[in-house]
């Protein structure tokens, strides 16, 4: 008898040695468990949201010549994410080359910039719903009666702003002469008014603002080239902050305040 209970003893030391290492196992994979996100916890916290912007595309941002404040439809449409949020806002006027790498740096909470999901997504960010479709088109000299669709840009010299979806929609066509980048469309546009190239491609609203405003000389030809999805960026794995931002966008589409940001700035014509 003896003999077997000192072998139940051993046998339950045995079982309970196996438990504890188990049990070891489990504690030292919960420990290997990603914590939570804390992106939104973080800007919740300071109570203000960062926003990365480049004020140089008009009527989506840019400064008022009189005031020097910026504006635009991204400036009313970020006002009104934040106060949904219960968040002051900074804008933050930057590089457009540089908005993408200072969001991954932490310098901005998030761009609200007009920047296309094609244009964000190489920089391995996190994205918002798509808060708007923009239209690339054409732009020709007021006298030009020769280019009336992409198909007519064969053989012609056409501008673009590098780095933007104006540009990716250039690169896909076929048959241009040459594709002259500028650093800005503006640049673009003053080479079109003198005649060194034959056509800018650009976003809708931008041209049709120039339009309005700056450059009465030239024309839209409104037969889109490609269109893009606008998005809000930010950092890679801020998914917290990433949910309340679609949220809150849900929230100022059923509202109004979405549509009256757009009424206000995007309604052109």
């Amino acid at each position: 008898m003896k003999k077997y209970s000192k072998m139940a003893t051993l046998l339950g030391i045995l079982i309970l040695g196996l438990v504890i290492i188990i049990s070891g196992c489990g504690t030292q994979a919960a420990t290997q468990v990603q914590p939570q996100d804390q992106s939104w916890d973080k800007v919740q916290a300071k109570g203000e949201l960062v926003v990365g912007l480049c004020a140089e595309y008009a009527p989506f941002e840019s400064r008022n010549e009189k005031t020097g404040q910026i504006e635009g439809f991204d400036v009313d449409m970020a006002n009104a994410l934040a106060a949904d949020l219960g968040l002051k806002v900074k804008f933050v006027d930057a590089q457009w080359e540089s908005l993408v790498g200072g969001v991954g740096k932490g310098d901005y909470d998030i761009l609200i910039t007009c920047m296309a999901k094609k244009e964000a997504a190489s920089g391995n960010v996190n994205m918002s719903d798509v808060y708007y479709k923009l239209n690339e088109i054409i732009v020709v000299n007021k006298d030009n009666n020769t280019i009336k669709t992409a198909a007519d840009l064969a053989g012609k010299v056409v501008g673009v702003q590098t780095q933007t979806s104006s540009e990716q929609a250039a690169d896909k066509l076929q048959g241009l002469k040459e594709i002259k980048r500028y650093n800005r469309t503006p640049e673009a546009f003053i080479d079109l008014e003198n005649k060194r190239i034959d056509a800018v491609i650009v976003g809708y609203a931008y041209a049709a603002t120039q339009l309005k405003h700056d450059a009465p000389n030239i024309k839209i030809i409104d037969s889109p080239v490609d269109s893009s999805d606008i998005v809000m960026v930010m950092k890679k794995g801020n998914d917290s902050l990433t949910a309340k931002i679609n949220e809150s966008l849900a929230k100022i589409k059923q509202n109004g305040q979405y549509d009256q940001a757009i009424n206000k700035w995007l309604k052109l014509n």
